[in-house]
């Protein structure tokens, strides 16, 4: 503009030369003519340099505001680049990006998002991408290139996009998109290489004749070891018998030499199948490792037969401290328990008295100190047994207790009715007993039953709740301490002196064989009916196993007194209807008394 001005400037400066430097030689009218028309030309161009001038004024303006606005927006957006950079920085180091993981491979990570797309969703839809490229079934791979367009850079293989890198990706990586892009096409194109090489078609066609291969040699392993165990069955098992000898434990035969022959051969057969299966258990995990798709059911099926191993050996060795807790409470419990047992035989032998306890208290007490010092031997060791704390266990244990305690209930009162009796002594093995309608000898007697063996020799088992609820009456102790008085009845008529009935009965009982003289037996008048007089007999014996017998050799032995001495024993209103009848007494007494 400046240039613009001193150019008219000098050109004025010019024409005024010119003018000043004509001919004095015109005249005065020409003169003033030709500077007329010299002013209207200076005028004009004058005019004209002014206009000009107004114009660049005005451009000039118009340059300036267009300058301030450009710059103003380059200001703009130089801090508005400085802030978003600013914050990038800021979230870098607390935002972990999603991470772009392919066959356990991260590639990279993606922080921006895409529009409504998160980056999460952006890297699942690339993963999916890469994976399909890479297990595509092909013999050549695409080439991946990057496409530049005006708002992002594409990763692209072929006619597909890939990955699309936005300018803010090229912000959250501190780095231009295409840049980005350029490296993140070098990392997928060599992911896609891995997974073709992996997943491709040469992959499959290999592992496809490894496959066979395996199959075939299994095969033929399978029929070579059936072959082998089928040959050498008959002359392991003829070697293996020959030097057999019965398992004898004590009196008992535990295994005859025809047991331990089916022993073996189960043994043999299960080795047979136990080496086919190492033989599975090798070559199927190798048939599925060739190909990766099916790789991970080579680990798992690994597992299933060596975890549990593992597991079993890691619990046995991790419970082997509380183990050692275990025996050592065992122990100290069993050597209490023998000594406890030592001072229970000699109080039961009579070596060891102790006052007011009685020598059959022992066992019984024994039994009930064993079940105590068991119980607490359980409840020190039941927090240490494996899983003791988990909720199945204790599950398991209060079913069991509920089952128990439902269905023992009958048990338990028998139990405790054992050892009530027990304690209570009414009775010992041996005595001669009558519980209900039950009489005879106590053969067994338990905490549970006692059984008794009648005069008939049936065994009859009474359970000791009902034994606790019955009458007892123990013929052997009464026989012991005081005798038994053994008595019976006889009906004889008013016509008989009763001194002469008290002589025949207890002449009758003094020939008894088990009937006592001292004291002497006697007789009681026990009723006086309306036609008899009713007559019992009381003699003492100390034999309570044979009062059957005694029973019975008394009632003969009156039988034969009362016949001697021609009473009839029956009852006198038979005369009312006698009609003639004889006297019932046997025809050799009829006579007379016998002499």
């Amino acid at each position: 503009m400046k240039k613009i001005i001193r150019h008219g400037l000098l050109t004025c400066f010019l024409w005024m030369a010119a003018l000043t430097s004509l001919p004095v030689r015109a005249t005065a009218d020409s003169v003033s003519t030709s500077q007329d028309s010299l002013i209207k030309d200076l005028a004009s161009q004058l005019q004209n340099l002014n206009s000009q001038l107004q114009d660049m004024n005005l451009q000039n303006l118009m340059l300036q505001e267009e300058l301030e606005r450009t710059g103003r927006k380059v200001m703009m957006d130089s801090i508005s680049l400085a802030h978003r950079i600013h914050l990038i920085d800021s979230l870098r180091a607390i935002t972990p990006g999603a991470p772009l993981v392919v066959d356990g491979d991260t590639l990279l990570r993606l922080y921006a998002r895409r529009g409504a797309i998160s980056p999460e969703q952006r890297v699942e839809t690339v993963r999916e991408t890469i994976e399909r490229l890479g297990h595509r079934l092909s013999l050549g791979i695409d080439t991946i290139y990057v496409f530049k367009g005006d708002l992002s850079s594409d990763i692209m293989s072929g006619n597909e996009i890939i990955l699309s890198i936005t300018d803010n990706d090229g912000l959250w990586a501190g780095t231009s998109r295409e840049k980005l892009a350029a490296d993140h096409a070098i990392l997928i194109q060599a992911k896609i290489n891995e997974l073709q090489d992996e997943y491709g078609l040469h992959r499959k066609l290999w592992g496809l004749i490894l496959a066979l291969v395996i199959i075939a040699v299994q095969v033929l392993l399978l029929i070579l070891t059936n072959r082998i165990f089928r040959r050498w069955k008959k002359p392991v098992m003829l070697r293996v018998v020959r030097k057999l000898k019965p398992v004898i434990i004590k009196d008992y035969e535990f295994l005859d030499i025809h047991r331990q022959g089916i022993l073996i051969m189960s043994l043999y057969k299960g080795l047979r199948y136990y080496v086919i299966f190492l033989q599975l258990c090798i070559s199927i995990p190798l048939l599925f490792s060739i190909f990766p798709e099916t790789e991970t059911l080579t680990y798992t099926l690994l597992g299933y037969v060596w975890n549990p191993f593992k597991d079993i050996l890691m619990s046995v060795f991790s419970y082997i401290p509380k183990l050692f807790q275990i025996i050592v409470i065992w122990l100290c419990f069993r050597y209490l328990m023998r000594l406890i047992r030592y001072f229970v035989g000699e109080i039961e032998l009579g070596h060891l008295k102790i006052s007011g306890f009685y020598p059959e208290w022992a066992k019984p007490s024994y039994y009930i100190l064993r079940v105590l010092l068991y119980s607490l031997m359980l409840v020190m060791i039941w927090p240490l047994l494996p899983n003791s704390d988990s909720q199945v266990f204790k599950g398991v244990s209060v079913f069991i207790g509920i089952v128990v305690s439902l269905g023992s209930s009958s048990i338990v009162s028998n139990l405790v009715a054992g050892l009530v009796m027990t304690y209570m002594r009414p009775f010992h093995i041996g005595d001669y007993i009558k519980v209900g309608d039950t009489v005879g000898e106590v053969i067994e007697k338990t905490v549970l039953v006692t059984r008794i063996r009648t005069r008939k020799n049936e065994v009859v088992t009474i359970q000791n709740s009902s034994l606790m609820g019955s009458q007892t009456s123990n013929y052997t102790t009464a026989a012991h301490d005081y005798g038994i008085i053994v008595h019976t009845k006889v009906t004889i008529g008013y016509d008989e002196p009763w001194q002469k009935i008290k002589d025949i009965m207890e002449s009758a009982a003094l020939a008894t064989p088990g009937i006592k003289h001292k004291p002497r037996p006697f007789m009681m008048i026990t009723a006086l009916n309306d036609f008899y007089v009713e007559y019992e007999i009381n003699a003492y014996t100390d034999d309570a196993v044979k009062l059957p017998a005694i029973y019975s050799a008394l009632h003969a032995n009156l039988l034969q007194r009362f016949f001697e001495e021609g009473v009839e024993i029956m009852s006198p209103h038979i005369y009312a209807r006698r009609d003639g009848i004889d006297t019932q007494i046997p025809e050799a007494f009829k006579a007379g008394p016998q002499k």
